[in-house]
């Protein structure tokens, strides 16, 4: 019997949606916990399931999302699997962040009426062609 792993490893984030794929598994508190106690340090399916008070299964479905998603990576270890993040692209996830809380707003880019036509901004044609 031949099985077929898929790896889907995200090396750079060139678009919204490689850093959404990076940032999206990190929205379930189980998946934040993971990567927070794998950054202090290595551990296994077994060792995360005790600190997390979960089942292994559980654990399991949780690192193969974020495996996917490029973030952790395993290593064998004789009979088990010991995880690490892959903290390149967890730190280049918040930097895309970091640049986008920097962005500096445009005062005049208040849009308060009620109806389109009221709209300095829609009236002037600068929002065409940004959908």
């Amino acid at each position: 019997m031949i099985i077929y792993l898929r790896i889907h490893l995200i090396k750079e984030v060139k678009t919204i949606k490689d850093l959404l794929d990076i940032i999206a598994p990190l929205a379930d508190a189980n998946r934040y916990t993971i990567i927070t106690e794998l950054l202090k340090r290595d551990y296994c399916v077994g060792g995360l399931a005790r600190k997390l008070s979960i089942t292994e299964a559980a654990v399991s479905q949780h690192l193969k999302i974020l495996r996917e998603a490029g973030l952790i990576t395993g290593e064998k270890r004789g009979y088990f699997r010991h995880y690490r993040v892959n903290q390149e692209l967890l730190k280049t996830a918040a930097d895309q962040l970091t640049q986008m809380s920097s962005v500096e707003r445009d005062s005049s880019a208040v849009c308060p009426p009620a109806r389109k036509e009221d709209c300095p901004l829609c009236r002037s044609g600068v929002l065409e062609g940004l959908n």
